[in-house]
């Protein structure tokens, strides 16, 4: 399982995180997934609520999870456009001289503790 993982690994870097700064306590973790990253939300969700119970310090921390949108660039006009909506065919020009700019990010933003 993909997301099962990822979530591993998302744990293990806060662990590290906390410490290195003598952290007691982690209660809150926001991820940016872009779009395109192939991750299915609720299995992460699920994933997560079964290791963080398996950590010492993070068993009751919550994942928030923000989508970050897929965009295309087409280098023949100069012009960004939302890549599940038009493919690798730029709507503007009709090119396929086009590439992916933003949607495959995986990083933690945010973390809170004590």
């Amino acid at each position: 399982m993909h997301e099962l993982s990822i979530v591993f690994h998302v744990i293990k870097q806060i662990e590290e995180l906390s410490e290195e700064n003598s952290l007691t306590e982690v209660r809150s973790v926001t991820l940016q997934l872009g779009e395109v990253t192939g991750a299915i939300h609720e299995d992460l969700r699920d994933c997560w609520d079964w290791a963080v119970k398996r950590t010492d310090i993070m068993k009751e921390c919550e994942l928030e999870i923000e989508v970050v949108p897929a965009l295309t660039y087409c280098e023949d006009c100069d012009k960004t456009y939302p890549t599940l909506q038009f493919g690798k065919t730029c709507p503007h020009c009709g090119s396929g001289n086009t590439y992916l700019v933003q949607g495959r990010e995986m990083m933690i933003k945010e973390i809170t503790a004590c």
